[in-house]
């Protein structure tokens, strides 16, 4: 019976809900893998304890099925994980070192966009040139750099500059309370669309498209804070619903969205499991907000329902992720049925 560890980053017992999100993701990646036939270890990555990397070479592991979403409590470190396992010559799942690196850095992700001609909303980072075409007097949302999960988002996050310097110092202020580093984005007003990726034979493959649509007061801004992610009892929450259904006219919109995302996973060099967030403007025109490498895989997630929507069960979309990173493992589900949009 091959052995398969699950590895996921130390969670406190006082953690916030997104933190403690990670721990139901490897108790439901575990009972797959066995339900598959495999041994599931699961394991907390303890770094910079220097015995950890002996502890994993001594389970001798098929390969490490990568949930780790931090290292020392900092988002900053999250490439660490597969970097330890680029070093240890241990196969993985999910995005490379540099992968994982590019994606998670929001701002290094835009300009990577950018420079490949993927459209994504005009961003400042202060300190740095904006490279996109700001607007002023303009509408901005300030988001922390590092932090998925829609950490450090709320009504506060939205913000009305008439000039450069003014944006600049109200992306201070917001890093000083929030305590992380933030930048600035343009607001696109307009729909909120999710593309999920899943790895197949022949490369990737688009799994259905998902529309996010909101039920606020017209005073609230439409987007997906921390609360409509994390507090089942908040108006945000509540609002905010999740389609696959649409219109035969918007299928046009949903092609371009499939190319893009398709795009976006050949330009990161992506690999496993992979998300990619939507605005999508008044005049139609799509726009990357984020390329989400190795995102959230517990039962109630958007990847999970989109990968459902496509015909598949929890076990065969965690057969899919490892066989990606380890070919030779053979197809236990005895299924693997194909969405629409591969490469």
């Amino acid at each position: 019976m091959k052995t398969i560890v699950v590895l996921h980053n130390p969670v406190q017992a006082d953690a916030l809900q997104d933190e403690l999100d990670v721990l139901v993701q490897a108790e439901e990646v575990s009972e797959a893998l066995e339900t598959l036939g495999f041994r599931a270890v699961r394991l907390p990555l303890t770094i910079p304890d220097e015995s950890f990397p002996a502890k994993i070479l001594e389970i001798s592991p098929a390969c490490i099925f990568n949930l780790v979403e931090s290292a020392l409590g900092d988002a900053r470190l999250i490439h660490m994980a597969p970097a330890l396992f680029d070093h240890l010559g241990i196969p993985y799942t999910g995005a490379s070192t540099e992968a994982m690196f590019l994606t998670s850095h929001k701002v290094l992700s835009k300009r990577f966009m950018t420079f490949n001609a993927i459209a994504t909303p005009a961003w400042f980072m202060p300190g740095h040139d904006p490279v996109a075409e700001l607007v002023f007097p303009g509408t901005y949302i300030i988001k922390a750099l590092w932090e998925e999960a829609s950490v450090g988002i709320d009504e506060n996050s939205i913000v009305k500059a008439n000039n450069l310097a003014e944006l600049v110092n109200l992306v201070d202020l917001r890093s000083s309370h929030l305590g992380l580093t933030c930048f600035a984005e343009q607001y696109i007003e307009g729909r909120e669309f999710n593309i999920s990726l899943l790895a197949h034979d022949r490369g990737a493959e688009t799994l259905p498209a998902a529309e996010i649509r909101f039920d606020f007061p017209k005073s609230r801004y439409n987007i997906v804070d921390y609360r409509a992610k994390w507090d089942p009892d908040s108006i945000e929450y509540q609002g905010t619903q999740r389609f696959f259904d649409f219109p035969e006219d918007d299928e046009p919109l949903l092609d371009d969205l499939r190319t893009i995302a398709l795009q976006c996973w050949n330009v990161f060099e992506l690999s496993g499991y992979n998300r990619v967030d939507f605005r999508v403007d008044i005049t139609g025109k799509p726009f990357v907000l984020e390329v989400n490498a190795n995102p959230c895989i517990s039962p109630d997630s958007g990847f999970v329902a989109a990968a459902q929507k496509a015909g598949l069960t929890y076990p065969m979309i965690i057969e899919r992720i490892l066989r990606n990173a380890v070919p030779d493992i053979p197809n236990l589900s005895g299924k693997t049925p194909s969405a629409k949009g591969t490469i």
